[in-house]
């Protein structure tokens, strides 16, 4: 491709290609998300234990992140930078998972040991050194800002179906397998298998095709300077929170919720169909709506308008917390009003990427996906690690099998956690939004780039 002019506009094979690439990774991922109540109802682990491994190994993952982000800028392969990580990452990935649920029955100390270290094989190695290359690659597809929201769209709507295909049948098929530890290790040999097979359909499928003749003049970057980069470029920070905000209320939902359901309204099994029911409404959304309010009034104020209607459902949603109908309310508005933000959040750290360049001429498609990375992880480490501490400081009982009574304080704690804490993501993320201004400046920012690369800047 010449160093004047973006790419075109690409195939709607290429784009499903790159979408399936995050649904294959939550087809193994989605479980994940109902990891915690695996470790305490199935694995018999304190809650406490589970959230310090979860601190610590996302700590050590924040790391991890910016160590594959310099690794992913100075790969140089036969298929470009980000592209061959697929292709190297994703049997790895795949047996990490397996071994995650094969807990022995042994002490606490050595089950503290086994947890930490498989947990990091599949999140700080296996799933950084494929997940960040796999977000990059949307900025070395294409330089066209609407493009790459489509790209976020397409994955969006996609990847959830991995979610779904995970978390909604997971729960069901361990309980036909036997309900115990090892029915949930063929669940995930399943879920292990499918995903491989669709990250190799997205590694045949997808292309670098973003080519810049002056950056393979430009020196190299010291590590220093390309670290100060991403520090002063605002708007990576801007995608870095939003991400994150995305990646807390995963957390909050998808660990809360199943005690929820099982705790208030005495079935655990409920969570399954209102995971499926939010997601779908979400999917729905984002493939009919998203595109359209796209075109018509940019990520920024659609997104702004989404978060609103969030916030807006869950004050509602408080009146009456106990009440199952009042449950699926919730479910619904946030599918509904998450949907826009979420359908292009890949779209805002893309547009940081040219940004970047604009304002450092530096351009940095690794290390900000892979610090964008950072945040969400750190953000999940936290959250997971507030949130099971609250449990454990409130006396949760873990069980390996059956149902075992909590006291009224553990119930308290449950709804607490899940009527508050989303107001808080909605917030923050209403303050961001207001703030932002990219959207009115793309045009012109790009304009300036093609005159810099015409002469052989960046």
């Amino acid at each position: 491709m010449s160093n004047t002019s973006p790419a075109g506009a690409l195939s709607w094979k290429t784009r499903i290609a790159y979408g399936l690439g995050d649904t294959a990774q939550n087809v193994v991922w989605g479980a994940m998300g109902i990891l915690t109540f695996f470790y305490t109802d199935y694995a018999g682990i304190d809650p406490a234990i589970v959230g310090l491994v979860m601190l610590l190994s996302r700590c050590f993952d924040g790391f991890s992140d910016i160590i594959m982000g310099f690794i992913v800028e100075k790969t140089n392969s036969k298929w470009g930078k980000s592209r061959p990580w697929i292709l190297w990452m994703s049997l790895p990935f795949a047996l990490s998972i397996v071994l995650i649920y094969t807990v022995p029955q042994t002490t606490p100390v050595l089950q503290f040991a086994y947890i930490f270290v498989t947990y990091n094989l599949c999140t700080t190695f296996c799933y950084t050194a494929l997940n960040l290359p796999y977000g990059s690659l949307s900025a070395m597809m294409t330089r066209v800002s609407e493009e790459r929201d489509m790209l976020s769209i397409t994955r969006m709507c996609l990847s959830p179906w991995g979610r779904i295909l995970s978390v909604s049948a997971t729960l069901p098929l361990v309980k036909v397998f036997g309900d115990s530890q090892m029915a949930w290790v063929g669940v995930m040999s399943v879920w292990a298998a499918v995903g491989l097979a669709l990250l190799l359909f997205c590694f045949r499928n997808c292309k670098e095709t973003v080519v810049i003749e002056a950056r393979k003049k430009a020196e190299k970057i010291p590590v220093k300077k390309a670290l100060k980069g991403i520090a002063t470029n605002k708007y990576f920070w801007v995608g870095t929170t939003i991400w994150m905000m995305q990646n807390v209320i995963f957390t909050v939902t998808g660990t809360i919720l199943p005690y929820y359901c099982k705790y208030i309204f005495n079935n655990d099994s409920l969570y399954s169909g209102l995971y499926l029911l939010e997601t779908l409404v979400t999917i729905f959304v984002m493939a009919v709506f998203s595109p359209r309010l796209l075109r018509r009034f940019g990520k920024r104020n659609m997104s702004l308008a989404g978060i609103a209607i969030c916030l807006v459902g869950h004050l509602i949603f408080l009146f009456a917390p106990e009440n199952f109908y009042m449950l699926v309310f919730s479910c619904v508005i946030r599918g509904i009003g998450f949907a826009p933000i979420q359908s292009v959040i890949f779209g805002f750290l893309g547009d940081a990427v040219e940004y970047g360049q604009y304002k450092t001429h530096m351009r940095q498609e690794g290390l900000i996906f892979s610090g964008g990375s950072v945040g969400t992880k750190i953000g999940t480490g936290i959250t997971s690690a507030i949130m099971t501490g609250l449990l454990s400081y409130a006396g949760y009982a873990a069980a390996t099998s059956g149902a075992v009574a909590q006291s009224p304080a553990v119930i308290s704690m449950i709804m607490s956690i899940y009527m508050y804490a989303p107001l808080f993501v909605w917030a923050v993320l209403i303050a961001l939004l207001v703030s932002y201004k990219l959207d009115n400046e793309y045009d012109d920012i790009m304009e300036e780039l093609s005159m810099r690369e015409a002469v052989g800047e960046m």
